[in-house]
């Protein structure tokens, strides 16, 4: 738990967020509450503002209007508190395409302030987990979508992030690679998570709270 947020104050608070594109409503009003440790799971078709909803938490979009605070901090002014707390796993794997995949997360460690070694002794065992130690040097330019897909799960989970954020995890990945990243990225202590699937019964087991939306993202009853 980070020094801005309080033992009982809830991991998320939405009141009445939304996120306008032009004229178009992305998100219409939402309004959530998630307690600390506990699994959001947000479904609904797409353009339904599921992705966007991630986004604002990532601190990469600013809501256009309403309320939202992250462990305790408000977005957007207090964006700077909560980068390095959160993991976030989108579309893209945010990998250099260039670099090796051990590279790629010895750099992220450097971004995040990890000391070399215990960088290097944390990469090992993510590596150990996805089962990507024999690949790791290849560079990711050369591997399937579906390496770089456990790649990036070891990336988002590297600085033992207080608050993940996994845009369809299972994306690319097979039945092995699926069992892997449930092990590295599910229900864990002290771990917040917001899972956006287009399957509503992949994540229902876990889920502590269910966010439906619809066309224009607007909520509906789960």
């Amino acid at each position: 738990m980070g020094p801005s947020q309080s033992r009982d104050e809830p991991a998320l608070e939405l009141v009445g967020l939304r996120r306008d594109y032009g004229e178009r409503p992305a998100l219409a009003g939402i309004d959530l509450e998630l307690a600390a440790g506990a699994t959001l799971l947000v479904l609904g078709p797409n353009g339904a503002g599921k992705t966007t909803l991630l986004r604002i938490l990532a601190t990469l979009l600013r809501p256009s209007s309403g309320e939202a605070r992250a462990l305790g901090c408000t977005l957007p002014d207090e964006a700077w508190k909560l980068r390095g707390r959160i993991g976030f796993l989108g579309h893209e794997p945010l990998l250099y395409r260039e670099l090796s995949g051990r590279e790629n997360l010895l750099f992220h460690a450097r971004l995040h302030g990890l000391p070399r070694e215990e960088g290097e002794a944390r990469i090992a065992t993510l590596l150990a987990a996805m089962d990507m130690g024999r690949r790791a040097g290849e560079r990711v330019a050369e591997l399937s979508a579906g390496m770089r897909q456990r790649l990036a799960i070891c990336r988002c989970v590297l600085h033992e992030p207080e608050l993940l954020l996994l845009d369809e995890p299972d994306s690319n990945l097979d039945a092995e690679g699926r069992a892997l990243a449930a092990a590295t990225i599910g229900p864990a202590e002290g771990r917040t998570r917001v899972i956006v699937s287009h399957d509503p019964e992949r994540f229902k087991a876990e889920a502590d709270q269910v966010l439906r939306l619809e066309a224009g993202g607007r909520p509906v009853a789960a």
